[in-house]
């Protein structure tokens, strides 16, 4: 099953480092019953499989966030080079990982504290940001900043790889218009890249390849 990230998140206290910290994914189980709990793997192989969507020479050196035994998030290791990744929750369904340029944490932590307040609905929770970052109140990337998705059937910690995986990229351009980019805002054929939520903060070139061509 696939699932879409509009934002993965990332936890409360991880902006204490020079790169700034923030994301969107569903809002996080305040507890779990130990049983899942049992389930979360132990931080080096959080760390290898959330590294997995981000391209091979930024996987080392990119900041990780992943899960406790009790299922809220943490900084499993303080990365360089400005790039964010998500290990995959074990208490959602399905397998996914994903990394974005630290640009883009401060859109993706607003989607985080919404939801916390309460705010589930995805239409409501890109109005209000995109709201807010209107009113210059929410901090922007001030260039093109990509989101990589991996998606797959699970991670096998001893060789390293994803079984099935399926790599997608979503390269935000807040306020971005058709006009602006030359590109539609529609999918044209497998692969071909378009312009989702057009002259939104929101604004974001989406590019995902055909099925057929899912790894092993």
């Amino acid at each position: 099953m696939l699932r879409f990230p509009f934002a993965p998140e990332a936890p409360n206290g991880a902006r204490a480092s020079a790169v700034l910290r923030a994301a969107t994914l569903p809002v996080l189980l305040a507890a779990l019953p130990s049983a899942l709990s049992a389930q979360t793997p132990p931080p080096d192989v959080q760390i290898a499989q959330a590294v997995q969507a981000a391209p091979p020479q930024q996987q080392s050196d990119a900041t990780v966030f992943g899960f406790t035994a009790d299922g809220s998030m943490t900084t499993l290791r303080d990365g360089s080079n400005g790039i964010i990744c998500l290990a995959d929750d074990p208490n959602r369904e399905g397998w996914s990982v994903a990394c974005y340029h630290d640009s883009l944490d401060p859109f993706m932590a607003r989607g985080r504290e919404l939801r916390a307040e309460g705010v589930t609905d995805s239409g409501e929770l890109a109005r209000r940001r995109w709201a807010e970052a209107d009113a210059g109140t929410l901090s922007m990337p001030e260039e093109p900043a990509t989101l990589y998705v991996m998606t797959g059937d699970g991670f096998d910690a001893a060789s390293g790889t994803v079984t099935n995986s399926f790599l997608r990229w979503v390269i935000y351009t807040p306020w971005a218009t058709p006009e602006e980019t030359g590109l539609p805002t529609a999918p044209t054929g497998p692969g071909a890249p378009w312009l989702m939520f057009p002259g939104t903060a929101g604004a974001h070139i989406m590019i995902t390849p055909p099925q057929t061509n899912r790894g092993n």
